[in-house]
C-alpha cells in the first residue's frame, strides 16, 4: 500500500493521469483488504479478552490455518493462554490443598467480611464443633446462640479467649483466636475455634487431685492425734470420777464435751477418706468386654432397687457384638453412680423412666448413654457438676460425677452431660 500510495503521488506530480485508471482500482482494493485485516485482528483480540474474562484459558486459536499476517498474533495469544492455564492450574491446587487442610483440622475456622459481616469460609470442624450447618452473615450467629455472637464481635485481632459454648444441652469450653487480612480492598476477620475441654479437663483434675492429696493428708494428720487424745482424755476421766462425785454435772458436761470432739474427729476422717478415694486411681486394668454383659451385670445388680422404686430401666444395644477395651470394674462403678444418679432424678416422676444404650459412632468411638426423664440440671450448673466437693442434693458427697471424670480420662474418654431442665438429663460417656 504504501509502494502504491508513492507511485501515485509520483504520477500526480507529473500528470500523468492515465496512469491513475490503473492504479485506483488497486488503491481501493487495498484500503478494503487493510481495513478488513482491521476488523479481523479486533476480533481476534475480543475473543481473546473474551476468554480472559470468563477464564477460559483452554480456548486454541489456531495458527496453521491462519492469515500469514495474524500469525504472530495467534501465537502470542496461545503463549499468554497457556502461560495464565498454568497459573490458573497451580493457584487451584493451592486452593484444594489448603481447602483439604482445613478440613482434616480439628480446629473449626470461620472467616467472615468485617463491614458487611458477609462469611468468606467456615470449614467442616466448625460445623460440627458448633451444630451449624450453614450461615450467612455473622450476624445470623445471634439467632442460634447470642452469648457467642457477642464473644466473636468483640474478639479483637491478635486476642485469645477462652469461653463456654452451649451445644445440645451441653456445655464445653474453646479457645477463641481473633486475626485479620486484607484482599480486595476489603477487611477479614478470621477466628478459630479450638475444644480444649479435655485439655482443661486433665490439668483441672491434675490441680485437684494434688489438692486433695494435700487437704487429706493434713486433715488426717491433724484430727488422727485429737481423736486418739479425745478417747484417752475419756478413759481417764472414767478412772478419775471417784475424785468428781462432788460435781456429778462437771462429770457431765466434760464428758459431752469429749465425746463431741471424738465424733467430729470420726466424722472428719470419714470425710477426708471419703475423698481420698479420688486419688486411689492410678491406672486401669483393661480387658475386652461385650457392652452386653457389662449391661447385663449392671442390670441384675440395679434390678430390685429399680422395682423397689418403681423405676423402669430400658436397655438398647443393637449390636450384641459390641465390645469395650476398659477396666470393667471401673467402668461398672461409673455406671452404677449415673443411675444412682438417675433414679434420684426420677423419683418425683409419675411415670420414672432410665434408658441405657450403647452404639458406635461415625468416627467408631464407642458410646454409651444414660438417659433418664427426671427433673433435669439447671444450665447455670453444667459446667460444676464435675467439680468435687460440688453436690445439687442436700446429702450429696460431690464425689460421684469427679470419680467418673477421672475414670474417664483414665480410659482416654471423656464424659459429657446434655440437660433441659425439667425434662431430663442423659450423660455420655466416649471411649
Amino acid at each position: 500500500m504504501f509502494l502504491t500510495l508513492s507511485t501515485a503521488a509520483l504520477i500526480l506530480v507529473k500528470e500523468q493521469y492515465v496512469y491513475l485508471t490503473i492504479l485506483v482500482p488497486i488503491i481501493i482494493f487495498q484500503l478494503i483488504d487493510f481495513y478488513r485485516f482491521n476488523l479481523k485482528a479486533q476480533d481476534e483480540v475480543e475473543q481473546f479478552v473474551e476468554s480472559i474474562h470468563y477464564r477460559d484459558f483452554s480456548r486454541y486459536f489456531d495458527v496453521q490455518h491462519a492469515p500469514l499476517e495474524l500469525k504472530p498474533l495467534r501465537k502470542g495469544f496461545n503463549e499468554i493462554n497457556t502461560t495464565f492455564k498454568v497459573i490458573s492450574k497451580e493457584k487451584e491446587t493451592q486452593y484444594v490443598y489448603l481447602q483439604k487442610i482445613l478440613e482434616l483440622v480439628d480446629t473449626g475456622i470461620l472467616s467472615y467480611e468485617h463491614k458487611t459481616g458477609e462469611i468468606g469460609w467456615m470449614n467442616e470442624s466448625f460445623k460440627r464443633m458448633l451444630g451449624i450447618p450453614y450461615l450467612k452473615t455473622i450476624h445470623s450467629m445471634a439467632r442460634r446462640d447470642d452469648l457467642l455472637y457477642n464473644e466473636v464481635l468483640a474478639l479483637r485481632p491478635g486476642e485469645s479467649k477462652v469461653i463456654s459454648i452451649a451445644k445440645d444441652n451441653g456445655i464445653f469450653k474453646a479457645l477463641l483466636s481473633a486475626t485479620a487480612f486484607q484482599t480486595d480492598n476489603k477487611v477479614y476477620k478470621l477466628i478459630a475455634f479450638q475444644n480444649v475441654n479435655e485439655a482443661l479437663d486433665e490439668t483441672e483434675a491434675m490441680a485437684w487431685q494434688k489438692l486433695l492429696s494435700v487437704m487429706t493428708h493434713e486433715i488426717m494428720n491433724s484430727i488422727a492425734p485429737i481423736s486418739s487424745l479425745a478417747d484417752t482424755m475419756l478413759d481417764r476421766l472414767h478412772k478419775s470420777v471417784s475424785h468428781l462425785k462432788e460435781q456429778p454435772g462437771a462429770i457431765e458436761d466434760l464428758e459431752l464435751g469429749i465425746d463431741t470432739i471424738r465424733r467430729r474427729s470420726e466424722g472428719l476422717l470419714k470425710f477426708a477418706e471419703t475423698y481420698r478415694n479420688l486419688n486411689k486411681i492410678t491406672s486401669p486394668n483393661l480387658k475386652k468386654i461385650y457392652a452386653r454383659d457389662l449391661f447385663e451385670n449392671l442390670n441384675q445388680l440395679m434390678q430390685p432397687t429399680l422395682e423397689q422404686k418403681n423405676i423402669e430401666l430400658e436397655i438398647i444395644l443393637k449390636d450384641p457384638d459390641l465390645s469395650l477395651e476398659v477396666d470393667a470394674s471401673l467402668v461398672e462403678q461409673v455406671l452404677i453412680n449415673l443411675l444412682i444418679n438417675a433414679m434420684e432424678a426420677v423419683k418425683e416422676k409419675a411415670r420414672p423412666r432410665i434408658v441405657l444404650s450403647a452404639a458406635t459412632t461415625v468416627n467408631n468411638r464407642t458410646v454409651i448413654k444414660v438417659t433418664d426423664n427426671g427433673t433435669g440440671i439447671p444450665t447455670s450448673l453444667l459446667d460444676k457438676i464435675f467439680v468435687p466437693f460440688f453436690s445439687t442434693r442436700k446429702n450429696g458427697s460431690g464425689i460421684g460425677l469427679s470419680l467418673c471424670k477421672q475414670i474417664m480420662m483414665l480410659h482416654k474418654g471423656n464424659i459429657q452431660v446434655q440437660s433441659v431442665d425439667g425434662e431430663g438429663t442423659a450423660f455420655l460417656l466416649h471411649f
